[in-house]
């Protein structure tokens, strides 16, 4: 394509009118709540209507706004303070009482409330960032670099931000220009396999055929990992605008943002961005005044965790039953409808802008060399600051959980951290200094997969850890393969058997046994690494599978058909019937002498009695039947 002039002069005036306008509402006070899912789980729309009712009461001139996820999920519900003269303050925990002592205090009268802010925030312009944040050190966003700061239903946020003017440069270039960056920057996919992005576009540039298509994978369904949805509820735009420049690098038309019905905000708010290029001259036809042409629509998805499989995902997409097929050709070759067809996640397209935008030495010189750039994990689990956290290939386990997550919650032990989703593994504490790249994580037996991450503390059972991932993949398993379909229902009935006391010695050998078959003879990936959390457990906790097998115990009394209740006489006080009340089935009952018991064969172990007995007494224990009987005959009883 040969230069437009007019490409850049359109997109300068588009740059200009956005800034301006976007400016000209932070003359005032802004409040911008995080009403992403997470937010508004947490009580964000009352607290933006809080805010918007005491303004109006008070009659004061400021504006609230919706924002997307800032990442801090363990304070939500979030709100950014933004006043002429101040800096920009972000405030956790809040509620409708702190909410209007703000407007009162800060907007009113200029007292900024510090003992109520988490961080003052550095402000280059109007947006400012979590840089201060001691986290902050460690954290470097570029996928989430606008998520939490701009509304994402208003497409000049973005645009103030530089937003499309990667694509406004590349459509003044070849498309050439556009893979040739992509491709040295290596840029690998981010949806879990890390395969080169620039090398898939390649081959889809390459094959002929009449038309191409480009397709974006959102259907996140692992269990713990909300990244994919929190960037598309947040910040829209830059994945539009990464799959607009795909588009355009290989010559297609058309595309799809296939996003599972169960995100009916990032629907929407995906939706609303598509209908806001459009009105922008961002999308459809002669974009830019160019002469590319593209259409980009959503496809919803039913929620199948197997539809994630790039095949399957394509099609279902065709109104087939979404199961996985075999590989070659791939879908650069033949994907959506026998078309080449190029299919990222969310992350990958998303990092394409600031690759223009910044240059590929940019890009490069963060992370590792094999692995450039950084990682978006959903930090989840027992851990001290939940949420959405992105930082640099390399960084190591262990300042990603407990310096930017704030270690283990509850001063509890860690245990274990289940990366890559629940295909992924259970690493122990000495793995705890591996750099988080695809390779290394690998050699330890995880895998990088798309982003989840849930730490685990001395109150979980490993051998119950695996067990639920592998039921998760398990009934997910489309069922087109023998080795998944039976053979991980084997080894999810090995487990159930192991967890309830009825294991025996060689139910270990035969795990390692189908799980190397399943690896071996499933057709994709969803298959060959159902069995990693039960390899990984096997491989770093092999003494709690031994436990729960030779000496029917659970060590970290998780599992209820190897634990029982017990109510101690020396401790339980005859005034008190706390957990009498809190029993639902009526197995906690007062003895003759008025002090409580409870009858074992009602027990449905649901631990309320043990949660509510006064901390005064602590009464009720929680032990194995071996303990248990030891703790009898030790006492005489």
């Amino acid at each position: 394509m040969t230069e437009d002039p007019s490409i850049h002069e359109r997109y300068r005036k588009l740059k200009d009118s956005a800034a301006a306008r976007v400016e000209a509402l932070y003359h005032q006070p802004v409040i911008r709540v995080g009403t992403a899912t997470c937010g508004i789980a947490a009580g964000a729309l009352p607290l933006k209507e809080a805010f918007t009712r005491v303004i109006q009461e008070k009659e004061i001139e400021a504006r609230v706004i919706d924002v997307g996820c800032m990442g801090h999920c363990y304070a939500e519900p979030l709100a950014i303070i933004s006043k002429p003269g101040f800096p920009a303050l972000c405030y956790g925990y809040l509620d409708d009482e702190l909410a209007a002592r703000l407007v009162e205090d800060f907007l009113m009268h200029d007292d900024p409330c510090y003992e109520f802010a988490l961080v003052a925030l550095e402000t280059n312009d109007v947006f400012p960032t979590f840089s201060d944040f001691p986290r902050g050190v460690y954290e470097k966003k570029i996928v989430l670099e606008h998520c939490g700061f701009i509304d994402p239903e208003d497409i000049d946020h973005y645009i103030a931000r530089g937003g499309y003017g990667a694509l406004a440069e590349m459509l003044a270039e070849e498309p050439a220009k556009v893979l040739e960056m992509v491709k040295e920057s290596h840029l690998r996919g981010r949806g879990g396999a890390g395969f080169p992005a620039g090398l898939k576009w390649e081959a889809a540039l390459k094959t002929g055929g009449h038309e191409k298509y480009v397709i974006c994978n959102a259907d996140e369904g692992d269990p713990g990992a909300f990244m994919d949805r929190s960037i598309l509820e947040s910040c829209p735009h830059q994945v539009i605008e990464g799959m607009l420049l795909c588009a355009y690098a290989i010559g297609a038309e058309k595309g799809y943002l296939y996003i599972r019905a169960e995100y009916p905000l990032a629907v929407e708010r995906v939706r609303r961005a598509l209908e806001q290029a459009r009105e922008k001259g961002l999308l459809g036809k002669a974009i830019l005044g160019s002469s590319f042409n593209c259409e980009l629509e959503i496809f919803q998805g039913s929620g199948a965790f197997v539809c994630g499989e790039a095949t399957a995902l394509v099609r279902s997409m065709e109104g087939k039953m979404g199961l996985p097929a075999t590989r070659p050709p791939r879908l650069a070759q033949s994907g959506y409808r026998g078309q080449p067809t190029v299919l990222n996640n969310v992350k990958t397209f998303a990092y394409v802008p600031p690759i223009i935008n910044r240059g590929v030495d940019w890009f490069k010189s963060i992370g590792t060399d094999e692995n450039p750039g950084t990682a978006v994990f959903s930090l989840v689990g027992k851990v001290g600051h939940t949420g959405l956290v992105e930082v640099p290939m390399g960084t190591t386990l262990r300042e990603l959980i407990c310096d930017v997550g704030e270690g283990v919650a509850n001063e509890k032990a860690f245990k274990a951290a289940q990366i890559g989703g629940p295909s992924g593994g259970c690493l122990p504490e000495a793995a705890l200094d591996i750099p988080i790249d695809f390779d290394s994580l690998q050699e330890a037996g995880a895998i990088m997969g798309s982003g989840g991450l849930v730490v685990l503390d001395e109150d979980d059972c490993m051998v119950a850890i695996a067990r639920y991932f592998l039921e998760f993949t398990q009934q997910e398993s489309c069922g087109k393969c023998t080795f998944c379909r039976l053979g991980t229902k084997h080894m999810l009935d090995i487990l159930t058997a192991i967890t309830e006391g009825r294991g025996e010695p060689d139910h270990l050998k035969i795990l390692e046994e189908l799980a190397e078959d399943i690896q071996a003879g499933s057709l994709c990936n969803l298959g060959a690494t159902a069995p990693n959390p039960v390899l990984t457990t096997l491989r770093y906790f092999r003494e709690e599978y031994e436990t729960h097998i030779n000496e029917k115990r659970c060590p970290a009394l998780m599992c209820k058909e190897l634990i029982v209740y017990y109510i101690e006489p020396q401790k339980c006080s005859k005034l008190c019937s706390v957990c009498v009340g809190s029993c639902p089935t009526e197995a906690v009952y007062t003895r003759d002498d008025g002090l409580k018991a409870i009858d074992q064969e009602k027990c449905v172990k649901c631990d309320n009695c043990l949660r509510t007995c006064p901390p005064d007494y602590n009464a009720v224990i929680k032990l194995s039947p071996p303990e248990l009987l030891a703790e009898k005959e030790g006492k005489g009883s």
